[in-house]
């Protein structure tokens, strides 16, 4: 089976044309060597996957006729990556949500549009221009 089906199968990747980019920038390896979109796959082989800024690292078990369903992909790969891998991607989710709330700090360009409109208006009412 070809590697790029085999990600889709197991449900990585949401579409076969978005796992074949993937392969071709370079973001898959099996075995330790880059890996084209047409690349068979094959049970014991051991893919390397870099998606959503998490390494992933399966262990292919056995080969689907087609894409399976979510409960059934452990039974198609045996997933090795590290906890750390998950807990980075946490504190990098933790880390974007670092930004100002808002009405803290300057108004954003947006919210100065909003406020220059509220007050054209409330100018033009009472006739100052």
């Amino acid at each position: 089976m070809r590697v790029d089906k085999f990600l889709w199968c197991t449900r990585y990747f949401k579409t076969r044309s978005i796992a074949t980019e993937a392969i071709k920038k370079g973001h898959v390896s099996i075995n330790g060597q880059q890996a084209k979109p047409s690349r068979e796959v094959f049970a014991t082989d051991k893919i390397a996957l870099r998606k959503d800024q998490i390494n992933y690292k399966i262990t292919v078990l056995d080969l689907p006729q087609n894409r399976v369903g979510a409960k059934l992909v452990d039974v198609y790969r045996k997933d090795e990556t590290p906890k750390e891998e998950f807990e980075r991607f946490e504190l990098l989710k933790l880390a974007k949500e670092h930004y100002r709330s808002k009405g803290d700090g300057r108004p954003t360009k947006k919210e100065r549009r909003d406020i220059d409109d509220y007050t054209n208006e409330n100018f033009e009412e009472d006739g100052i221009e």
